[in-house]
């Protein structure tokens, strides 16, 4: 049975709604902390979903600890001295300093971290204001790290912020590096980590992975977990066809069939903790 009664006569407690905003961007859940949520909604523990493509319908997975990765994000800003590009030898060349800390971030990972240690650092934009005929005066790059230990954060910002100055002057150049956390790691709690793999258990040809490895992705949810135990969990999406598109790829289609299992699921945690004993 997948309904709570329709009087609420066998849930002891209250159930908060938590209907997030801008979840994308990572503002959202701090935004509604900020506003007060748990004060004016006090509670003792906070559980949250995503879908997952690739992961069968019926299937769970979450595990304790860091589960979903932080993300920062990192702009440089080079600055030499732009010019005719029939003359580089008069300029300050902005953009081979850039193609330098580009290839040199790379080593970062390889060469800054433990091989235990995880860490992705991406370069996803080099933009500058040149022109086919111009050598640019300024050249931006910005990019992505990804993480779950702050340790790691530390040892690539250091990293970060030693090459970026100091290849800029071995080019003759300046810049400037903006590093900015995003999104914080999700890190659930072990005892609700077991409430959750309790409801799933429950759910009729329901399985749950309460080791999956941890998830390169980052999740608003985090920022509640700061402020309180609980546990994140993905649920199967299908593994064929649109059903098994990777998340934000257009392809992408959510599968209703994994809707009784959601539903199931929370009804079931809910009995699990408010249940009347």
């Amino acid at each position: 049975d997948a309904e709570a009664g329709p009087d609420g006569s066998d849930i002891d407690g209250t159930v908060h709604f938590v209907f997030q905003p801008d979840e994308e961007n990572g503002r959202g859940a701090q935004a509604m902390i900020d506003d007060g949520l748990l004060e004016r909604f006090p509670m003792d523990a906070v559980y949250g979903m995503h879908n997952l493509p690739g992961l069968a319908v019926g299937r769970f997975a979450t595990r304790p600890g860091p589960f979903t990765a932080y993300e920062e994000r990192f702009e440089i800003e080079i600055h030499g001295r732009g010019g005719h590009a029939s003359a580089p030898e008069r300029t300050i060349d902005p953009l081979v300093a850039g193609a330098h800390v580009v290839l040199a971030l790379q080593s970062i990972v390889s060469r800054a971290l433990a091989p235990q240690d995880h860490g992705v650092v991406s370069v996803t934009e080099l933009v500058t204001d040149g022109a086919p005929n111009i050598i640019p005066t300024t050249v931006t790059i910005r990019g992505d790290v990804r993480g779950y230990e702050e340790h790691v954060s530390d040892a690539i910002r250091t990293r970060m912020g030693a090459i970026v100055e100091g290849t800029a002057a071995a080019h003759g150049a300046t810049a400037t590096l903006r590093y900015e956390r995003a999104f914080e790691p999700t890190v659930n709690t072990a005892a609700e980590v077991e409430v959750a793999a309790r409801a799933v258990g429950g759910v009729a040809g329901a399985e749950i992975d309460t080791e999956h490895e941890p998830m390169g992705f980052s999740e608003d949810f985090a920022q509640l977990l700061q402020h309180r135990p609980g546990c994140f969990v993905l649920m199967g999406n299908g593994t064929e066809g649109s059903h098994g598109a990777t998340l934000h790829n257009p392809s992408y289609d959510f599968n209703d069939d994994a809707l009784p299992f959601g539903v199931a699921y929370w009804t079931g945690l809910v009995r699990d903790v408010l249940g009347s004993r």
